[in-house]
């Protein structure tokens, strides 16, 4: 999933959970629901960051000396910028792009 092109606000929504969880009809369900995609997310963020990070990576032994990348800064600040993980998943349950199921409900 591209996280760039969300249409996940940058800042905190409150929102009616009675609403937001219609079709899971259990608020903590749906609280869990979006609580695991958001660590999804973060992960996969993260891991993204790190490998265009890594390009970047000095294995100098000196500790003392310090670079200022520039594309490096700019790569973080990106970063920075994007919605937070808990705001992209919220989103895409709202979207219905989520699938969850849960194992106790599934018919043998």
């Amino acid at each position: 999933m591209d996280y760039k092109k969300t249409n996940a606000p940058n800042n905190t929504i409150t929102r009616d959970m009675n609403v937001l969880c219609g079709d899971v009809e259990n608020v903590y369900e749906t609280v869990k629901i979006i609580g695991k995609r958001a660590n999804q997310i973060s992960i996969e963020l993260k891991n993204e960051l790190e490998k265009k990070l890594q390009e970047f990576a000095s294995y100098s032994d000196n500790l003392e000396e310090v670079f200022e990348n520039r594309e490096q800064i700019e790569i973080s600040r990106f970063y920075e910028k994007l919605p937070k993980p808990t705001l992209i998943a919220t989103q895409e349950f709202i979207e219905g792009n989520v699938f969850y199921r849960n194992p106790s409900n599934i018919k043998k």
